[in-house]
This record gives structure tokens, sequence and C-alpha cells, in this order.
């Protein structure tokens, strides 16, 4: 006899009552000691936003502020409501008093969603090796995300975000109805946005976020931006020259979504992850046995080992326990996996053949590890005594906000959209990750649209430096050079190599060009096309010391000692995960 549905998760809702009641008192007993423990660490509700920069020491010789601004550019004088931006500072070698002294370099680490003030703990920590001792290294998280308030939330509580995101698929060809169970879930996100809206949810566009940009350039004392943009951190920086040309000192977009952005004209983001994928299996091959652990004589070999595991797994999913967790290992997640690792190349290729050869051998721990420590994963929920520590922890949602609130909405029909899903697929099997943005946004709710929409483009008050990779999986270097020809005078740097903006491959080249740029304002010839040192099988060991390694050593030689500190910087950033993915396939 059939099941009936709603009996099922009634009592699946039954039970986790009982275990979060259960769960509840069982840990109030501990909360008075853990309030105790946690009393004096750094709190960013202890901030009290200001029009003025204030900071404090946090996160271990940092420095953090949290800017009050408008929360409506659009009627700042009738609307008396504002928005506060947390930041975080790493601060200049240099004195801010000596003449040396160059100002703060703002950054983005891409998204929409992604934090700045993360970015800081993580590879931000290396830039002012690459840019020098003069500037700040200066992250925020933009309006509605993370520690920036009000926030974007669809859901009334963690554990309904924590049982929405499972049911909602991440790949379009992993069963018969993932395109539709997608759409439907689409459906409910719109709805569920503007039922939780508290009013604040209009404003959190890109437009709003440059303007915040430039209050925090005004709160320094200064009147024009340095910038250093990734990922859709290239579509904020973009916009802001475009609303203020003439306030752009310098401004670095590297990995380019492209022009097209508010126009939701995405179709061909995907047309160069073929290539970086192709990268790893002819890596591989070159790399022989000995230096590649899924290796196979030949191209068509390793693509057709490949497919075996596509074939096996859909087959039969691999259970995996570990000390950390469990789960299955299914197409879905093989297929997550293989795509984020061609973010970061030289930190994943060789964690994926390794992986790779271990699933063919029917071991899928590597595999699941992979993907439990991947840009999709959280953390297993669990209940906290005190529900404000995580009043500020990432939310998948606030992403999705930025993209429906910069574009028009569109209203598309169930059939529409699968046509133009099918269409893009053809393209590229990568697909299948990507279903059109448009649905994420079908049933946005229908805010007035006064905010910029673009075009983006036009003349700076300083030439932009555009910057893309050969093979970049999710924003090709044609979006770079699309990007170059709205603004005059700029020019695009090419990095030979895969992986996901500049700094995820070693280029010694590409980084002395960001220097020059930065510090003097000098811009690399047109057509410029920057190698990297090594390849991802192996990559260069970080740590090598110079006088055992003849690999090393030929690297080492003849450097000056900011080159040096440029290739500890570089090798140090190729080895991390580090930008955030560009939304794909909404939210997750």
């Amino acid at each position: 006899m059939a099941r009936n549905r709603s009996l099922d998760v009634a009592s699946i809702g039954l039970q986790c009552l009982v275990f979060l009641a259960f769960f509840t008192s069982h840990c109030n007993a501990q909360c008075d000691s853990v309030s105790r423990q946690q009393k004096d660490e750094f709190s960013w509700e202890k901030i009290v936003p200001t029009k003025d920069l204030i900071w404090r020491d946090c996160y271990s010789g940092h420095q953090c502020a949290r800017l009050k601004v408008p929360l409506d550019y659009a009627h700042p004088d009738s609307d008396s409501r504002s928005a506060a931006i947390a930041l975080r500072r790493i601060h200049s070698v240099v004195p801010h008093d000596s003449p040396e002294y160059r100002g703060p370099i703002l950054i983005n680490p891409g998204g929409p969603g992604g934090s700045g003030v993360d970015a800081m703990g993580g590879f931000a920590g290396n830039l002012p090796g690459i840019v020098g001792p003069q500037f700040d290294i200066l992250g925020f998280d933009p309006r509605g995300i993370r520690r920036s308030t009000p926030r974007v939330s669809f859901f009334e509580s963690r554990a309904e975000r924590a049982f929405w995101k499972p049911n909602v698929p991440i790949n379009m060809n992993a069963s018969a109805d993932a395109f539709a169970r997608h759409w439907a879930y689409a459906q409910l996100q719109g709805q569920l946005a503007g039922e939780r809206d508290d009013g604040s949810l209009r404003f959190v566009n890109t437009d709003y976020t440059a303007r915040d940009m430039m209050k925090i350039v005004e709160a320094h004392g200064r009147s024009k931006l340095l910038y250093w943009g990734f990922s859709y951190g290239t579509t904020l920086g973009a916009t802001f020259a475009s609303i203020f040309p003439d306030n752009v000192e310098r401004l670095i977009i590297d990995g380019n979504v492209g022009p097209a952005y508010y126009e939701n004209q995405w179709g061909d983001v995907l047309i160069d992850t073929e290539t970086g994928w192709l990268s790893f299996i002819e890596g591989c091959v070159a790399a022989g046995p000995s230096g590649c652990a899924f290796y196979s004589p030949s191209p068509l070999e390793m693509k057709q080992k490949v497919d075996h595991l596509y074939a096996s797994i859909r087959a039969r999913p691999a259970p995996v326990r570990t000390d950390a967790g469990y789960g299955l290992v299914d197409y879905a997640m093989l297929r997550t996996t293989m795509f984020f690792a061609l973010y970061s190349p030289y930190r994943t290729f060789p964690l994926l053949a390794q992986a790779l050869a271990d699933l063919d051998a029917g071991n899928g721990t590597a595999v699941f590890n992979m993907a439990s420590a991947g840009p999709l994963s959280s953390p297993p929920f669990h209940c906290e005594c005190d529900p404000s520590q995580h009043r500020f922890e990432s939310v998948d949602e606030a992403g999705i906000a930025v993209i429906c609130n910069d574009g028009e909405r569109f209203k598309t029909s169930y059939e529409d959209a699968l046509k133009e899903h099918l269409n893009m697929s053809a393209t590229s099997n990568w697909y299948e990750l990507h279903p059109p943005l448009r649905i994420e946004c079908s049933t946005w709710p229908e805010y007035p649209k006064e905010n910029f929409k673009g075009p983006m483009g036009g003349n700076t008050s300083f030439p932009l430096l555009v910057i893309g990779n050969t093979a970049d999986p999710v924003c090709p270097l044609w979006a770079s050079h699309k990007m170059s020809d709205v603004f005059p005078g700029s020019v695009v740097l090419t990095q030979d190599s895969p992986g996901h903006c500049s700094v995820s491959a070693p280029s010694i080249c590409t980084q002395k060009y960001v220097r020059e740029y930065f510090i003097n304002g000098t811009l690399p010839p047109l057509g410029t096309v920057c190698p990297v040192i090594g390849s991802p099988f192996p990559p260069i060991n970080p740590g090598v010391d110079a006088d055992s390694d003849s690999d090393a050593q030929m690297v080492f030689a003849g450097m000056s000692a900011v080159d040096r500190d440029i290739w500890d910087s570089v090798n140090e950033l190729a080895m991390r995960t580090f930008v955030v993915p560009f939304k794909l396939g909404g939210m997750r």
C-alpha cells in the first residue's frame, strides 16, 4: 500500500520538534557557562555603527568597524532607515602619516554573497605581499550579507533553512525530475522572499553596494577608489566605475562576468569549462603514473575511465562513513566536486586525481571529503545554546537576492525555461550544473526598480586593469575582453592558465603587473599574456628549500627581493580555495 506523503512529512516534523525540545533542554544546562566563556571574545554586536569609521582591534592583529550608510539611496532624505556595513582591514606596514602611504585597497571575493570580512582571514592575508606595504587591505561584507545589516533571510529559523537546502537539486541531469523539482523550488523561493521581507530586501543590490563603497572611500577622507574585485566582484567594480567614473584611482577586475550581467544574459559563462577540464586530463597524462594517481596513457582513455565512473556511480552510489560524517557519493556529488576542482587546479588537481582513482577502486571517501570541504557544503546542523552565535552566518539566499534585485523580473513558463536549459546544455554538458538563472527570479516580488541596471561602461578617471585566465571554468576570457570594450583605455591582461581568477595559479608576471598598476599606475602592453610557474601535477612545494631542489632553484634564480615576496604570496594563494563561486543554479 502506498504511503501517505503528508503523514510522512508530519511525522518527520513531529520527530524534529521532539528532538529539538530534548536538545534544547539538554543545551540550556550548559548555556550559562558557554556565555561566560564567550563574554570577552570579539563581537560584531558590540560595535555601534557610525558615520565615521571607528576602528577597534579584532581577529588577532586586524581592525574592524561598522559604517552607517543610507538604506535607500534613492530617497536618503525622506527615508531615515540605515544599513550597517561590516569592515575588516589589514593595516599597511607603512604608517598612515608617511608620505609613502597610498590608502586602502577594497576587495570583494565574489558571489554575489561572498564575505570580504571572511576573505581577510583567508586569501586576502597574502595580498600585501603582492601590492606592497604602502596599502591597507580592506574587506567588507556587502549590504544584506553576513555581518552587514539588515540581513537577507527567507527563512524564520536555521532549522527551516537546513531542511530546505538538501531538497533543492544541484544537478539537472542527476534524475529524471531534477529540473522540474528545481523549477518548483524556485517558485517557492520567490514566494518566501516576499512573505519574509521586513521591508529591506529590495535595497540589497549591486548598485547600492557600489554606493556603500563610495561612502567607505569618503569615510577615509579620500575621493577616489582603490579596488581589486574577483568573479562577481568584477560586476561590482564595473558598476562602481559606471556610476562614479570620476572617482576611480585604481580598479582591477579579475575573472570577469561580463557587461551583460544586468540583462541576465549568462548563457556563455561555461564556454571555457571544458578547456579547464581538458587541462586536468592532459596534465595527468603528461605527469605519468608517478605524478597523477588517475593516470591513463592517453586523454581518450582518461575520458573513458571517467565515463565508466559516471555509469557506475549512477548505478550504485557509494556509501561513505568517516569520523566527521557520512553520506552517499552519487552522480551529483561527483560532478559538482569535479567542477569546483577546476577553480583552484594547483590545490585540487592532485587531490581530485587521487579521489577519482579511489572511487574507481570502490572507495568514495576522498570524493566525499572533497565535497564536504567544497563551497556548496554546510556543517551538520545542530542547535546552539546562544542563538546570537549564528546571527551573522552566511546564507545562500543573500546571493539570490542580489541577482534578482539587480535585473528585471523574468516571467517565464516552465516550458520556456526547460527549452532554454536544453539549448544551453547542447553547448556543454557542464550546464547540468547551471540551470537558467532567470528561473530563480521568475516569482521574485514586484519591487520598484530604481537601482542602476546598466549599461556598464564609460570613460573613467583612470583606466581599468582587466584580468582573465585562458581556461577559467566560470568566467571565460571573452568576458574580460567584452568588459574592456566598454571602458575606453582599459587593458586586458591574459594569464595562460586554468583556474578561477588570476590568483588560482602562480604567476609572478601577472602579479608584478598588478603591483605596478597599484603603485605607479602602469598598465601592461596591449596583448600581454603572462605564463604561470610549474604545473598542478605536481605543484612546486611552497615550503621547499631552494638550495635542495633543482626545480625551485630554477624558479628562484635571479629573483629580486620584491619578486620573491610576490612568489611567496602567489604560490600560497594558488594552494588555497578562496574565491566565492559565482552563483550557479541558485539557492542550495
